[in-house]
């Protein structure tokens, strides 16, 4: 960490000859239970890492100039009189927040960004939204332009839907911006309500799992459940009215309207119904310390994605029932979208060697692929470093 600060530091200086430059630290997340609710307007339960991008960012006088270092020094220069989406897709994380603010009738000037990060690329730790927050949060200290932590996750998610043309959901921007260490937090994400429930590990430790996987399956398939859940909302809410989404519905509402109407639909909106409930459960068992009891509802959970929701893959599925079968491991599932990505494991620290060769071995034997291992712990969200 303490070498990529100094490197984008002395990069800035060296590149743009600045006396000084705020240094910002935005991290990636994970997520520890929650999946496909967000968009269903369900619960989830996030945590920023000690995984960030870092970047340095100062004013300039004439033309906007961005450097991305993990890119082979990269260079984008930009006029800000003439914003428009990039042909290269990583600056548009980054000017999409801009063209944000500047709609939003925000004085923002010229300015020189050096970034660099030890967040994974498509491992489904939300780097494109910790790229999003830092340049948010940089220039709104750097123009003292007053938004608040919350407004700023919220612009940044504009900025993916609308320069970036991604629809996702806030919980990647707002656990980056809202992190606290040792905490994960329970977003509810229809309404942004939250709450900080302390995660204290006691002798076990976060290991993530990268298949080096990314199944093309993955937009289609996304889209795809999402018109499962809109359908299944739609045929109860023909007999309950109040009904706008699935976190209005019960397994009982479920059963009575749509089971014996189209039995996939039924899957889908069961595993997020039960999806939320295990989030709580989750939630309560973390508070009562019991971890153990805890990550078993990880392993329940990746049953449910595997069968219900049907978004694992074949290799995904070995990492999580490999981890099931070994010693100390007390929770594992698939994290993220879904056909790829990473497990998050939990796991005794003691058994944690012996579970990376043992997986290691087993995956690459299987099949020809080297995996990954990041373990990870929970930290703050965006800040200045200096």
């Amino acid at each position: 960490m303490i070498e990529i600060i100094q490197k984008v530091k002395t990069y800035f200086h060296k590149q743009f000859g600045e006396a000084h430059a705020l240094l910002v630290a935005a991290p990636g997340r994970i997520n520890m239970i929650g999946e496909h609710t967000d968009y269903n307007m369900g619960l989830v339960l996030p945590a920023a890492i000690d995984r960030c991008i870092y970047m340095a960012i100062g004013p300039a006088k004439h033309a906007t100039r961005i450097v991305s270092m993990d890119l082979a020094d990269e260079l984008v220069v930009y006029d800000l009189e003439h914003l428009k989406p990039h042909q290269k897709a990583w600056p548009n994380y980054l000017l999409g927040v801009v063209d944000e603010m500047l709609k939003d009738k925000k004085m923002i000037n010229h300015f020189n960004v050096v970034f660099a990060g030890n967040v994974p690329l498509g491992a489904g730790m939300s780097s494109s939204a910790a790229l999003e927050n830092a340049i948010a949060f940089g220039l709104n200290e750097l123009f003292e332009l007053e938004y608040d932590r919350i407004s700023l996750a919220k612009l940044s998610q504009k900025a993916e839907h609308n320069f970036v043309g991604t629809k996702c959901g806030i919980m990647d921007q707002f656990t980056s911006m809202m992190g606290s260490a040792q905490q994960v937090i329970k977003l509810d994400c229809r309404d942004l309500s939250y709450e900080y429930v302390r995660l204290d590990l006691k002798g076990y430790c976060l290991l993530l799992v990268d298949s080096n996987l990314s199944h093309h399956l993955t937009t289609s398939e996304y889209n795809l459940r999402r018109r499962q859940c809109e359908m299944g909302v739609q045929i109860i809410a023909n007999k309950f009215a109040h009904v706008t989404s699935l976190r209005d519905v019960d397994i009982a509402m479920l059963d009575a309207c749509v089971s014996v109407i189209d039995p996939v639909v039924y899957k889908r909106c069961q595993y997020i119904i039960e999806e939320n409930l295990r989030v709580v459960q989750f939630c309560d068992l973390m508070e009562a310390g019991d971890v153990a009891a805890a990550g078993n509802i990880l392993f329940i959970a990746h049953r449910a994605m595997r069968d219900q929701y049907e978004i694992t893959c074949p290799e995904i599925d070995w990492l999580a029932s490999m981890a099931e079968s070994l010693m100390g491991v007390v929770g594992a599932r698939m994290m993220g979208g879904g056909f790829g990505g990473c497990t998050i494991n939990l796991i005794e620290t003691t058994y944690l060697e012996d579970f990376k060769e043992f997986i290691s071995n087993g995956y690459r034997q299987k099949y020809a692929i080297e995996p990954g291992f990041y373990e990870v712990n929970i930290s703050n969200g965006v800040c200045l470093l200096e």
